[in-house]
């Protein structure tokens, strides 16, 4: 994570980091949010530690180091010890299998996942309920254990900003293929940057002819939160009145212009609507 480039209205973002009294980032790189830090604790990557990772399917894998880590960089639960124990805490773990076992100790789900199980199947979905049992592929494949699932119609709402006279276009935002997030690993990968490495709008050929912008003019995109200069890719991918800018690139961050207000229901922020206008620049 690397919020100041990847939450909405980055200027309030990077106000609200700059009132903490104190703040500790650990990342495997210097980001945007790590430069704010008081301090910066220096992780290992997957790739550099051993333990489990769990993915949003419930399926628990191991992960085996396959280099050292760089510098001062140190493993998570090195960290986490070490913390732990300046606070007064001394945790006593050997490795994280000691982790592991912890888990299956304290949550029944856990209870049949162990590395011997892990190293041969390739990976366990919890609930895995005791040493004999194959994990949970699909967890409410029975039905649901409160019966079933109430729907909840909801009445629409339009976004927190439409467009006007003023900020006549609608910008939503995502990612490409080729980069991931915040750019914070992908950015530092040549070939990535080689074929994808410059941020731009895209912008749908009757606008851009009516604005008498041309494909790769750097144009200004701003909203009622700031503006950034980006370079027009003009193509019918996106509909008229409407530009979508991805989010990975730090030197034309879309989240400068988007809106952070909230869905009054859920507190998502409406990082795909706001409204903005262009001009060329």
């Amino acid at each position: 994570e690397n919020p100041v480039i990847t939450d909405p209205n980055i200027n309030h973002t990077v106000e609200a980091f700059k009132k903490l009294d104190f703040l500790i980032v650990q990342d495997i790189f210097m980001t945007e949010t790590a430069r704010l830090a008081d301090i910066i604790l220096p992780a290992a990557c997957s790739y550099e530690k051993e333990g489990t990772f769990t993915n949003t399917e419930r399926k628990v894998q191991r992960v085996r180091k396959a280099l050292n880590q760089p510098g001062e960089a140190r493993d998570d639960l090195s960290i986490i010890m070490e913390i732990s124990m300046r606070l007064g805490y001394a945790m006593e773990y050997v490795d994280p299998q000691d982790i592991l076992k912890e888990f299956g100790a304290l949550w029944p789900a856990m209870t049949g996942i162990t590395y011997e199980r892990l190293d041969k199947s390739g990976g366990l979905q919890w609930p895995c309920l005791a040493q004999d049992h194959h994990g949970t592929p699909y967890l409410y494949k029975d039905g649901f254990t409160r019966g079933k699932v109430p729907f909840v119609p909801v009445s629409y709402q339009p976004p927190a900003e439409i467009t006007d006279e003023e900020y006549p276009f609608i910008l939503t935002t995502g990612r490409n293929l080729f980069q991931y997030h915040a750019g914070s690993m992908t950015r530092r990968v040549e070939p990535i940057e080689t074929h994808a490495g410059e941020p731009y709008v895209e912008i749908n050929p009757v606008d851009a002819e009516r604005l008498g912008i041309k494909s790769g003019d750097i144009i200004k995109v701003r909203s009622r939160r700031g503006e950034i200069s980006i370079k027009a890719r003009i193509t019918k991918r996106v509909n008229t009145g409407a530009v979508f800018i991805p989010m990975h690139y730090r030197e034309a961050a879309a989240n400068v212009i988007t809106n952070d207000a909230l869905d009054p229901c859920v507190k998502i922020p409406e990082l795909k609507v706001c409204a903005v206008n262009i001009t060329v620049k």
